[in-house]
């Protein structure tokens, strides 16, 4: 059973949902987008499916006025969705009675039929899928955030973006730029705990090299860069100019971290 908490951010946004209902979604979530960065397939499968049977509860909570107890096994998952959409409660918003129930139905069948989170799957979980996944989980979430907190989209999606920055204390955020606060790190490590900081974003060359302040662009892609895309630590896009961390530049740094070399 994951220990992992809920982030504070989002516990206010969704502060209105019932404490159990709320945790449950919160922290399935979490484990979900954790468990997709890392290339963990098996665990975003598993906790894809808990966020959808949560979500589901809380929309038999919200449309039915009393939902499946945890503990309880659901009855067939398509079929609770369906009742949620065909009852009519026209003081629930209608995301919540139409769209979202077809949502989890998506992410719920596509868990269960591709292999992800079950041994046996006819077809391997892979990255195309746990990033589908994942996607629609974000907007799940972001409807749940704009309905409960009387949000705009572009409000509730800057919320659950917020989520993927990781708060570390190795980086320092100043005037729009970005520090790692022991510079005798090496740019290799310092490049990859700026990018561990922001794990959902591609970083533009021209900012890394800035925020590690090496001297010569050319020599940064030539000497950091191009080595680390070559090891898979980096997915390093060279005509647009951008890197992004991969699931084993995850792995890198925490290994580093867990040994205290960071």
């Amino acid at each position: 059973m994951s220990t992992r908490k809920a982030s504070g951010p989002l516990e206010d946004a969704l502060g209105q949902l019932p404490a159990a209902l709320r945790a449950k979604i919160i922290t399935a979530y979490l484990e979900l987008k954790k468990a997709a960065l890392e290339g963990r397939f098996d665990a975003a499968g598993l906790n894809a499916g808990k966020l959808c049977e949560g979500v589901l509860r809380l929309l038999q909570k919200e449309i039915l006025g009393t939902y499946t107890p945890f503990g309880k096994q659901l009855p067939n998952f398509a079929d609770e969705c369906r009742k949620v959409i065909g009852t009519s409660a026209p003081s629930v918003s209608e995301s919540l009675r139409v769209l979202v129930p077809r949502a989890l139905v998506f992410v719920y069948t596509m868990r269960s039929k591709r292999g992800i989170g079950h041994v046996g799957g006819d077809v391997d979980a892979n990255v195309i899928d746990v990033a589908t996944l994942t996607r629609v989980a974000d907007w799940i979430i972001c409807e749940l955030v704009r309905v409960y907190h009387s949000l705009s989209l572009e409000e509730a999606q800057d919320i659950v973006d917020g989520l993927a920055t990781r708060e570390i204390p190795e980086i320092w955020e100043v005037d729009g730029k970005k520090r790692v606060l022991n510079p005798g790190l090496t740019k290799k490590t310092q490049t990859l705990l700026l990018l561990y900081s922001d794990p959902s974003s591609a970083v533009l060359i021209e900012d890394l090299c800035s925020w590690v302040e090496y001297a010569n662009i050319a020599h940064y892609r030539r000497d950091v860069l191009r080595p680390m895309h070559k090891a898979r630590l980096i997915e390093y896009d060279e005509e647009v100019g951008s890197v992004r961390l991969s699931p084993s530049g995850v792995k890198e740094v925490e290994d580093l971290r867990k040994r205290g070399a960071t």
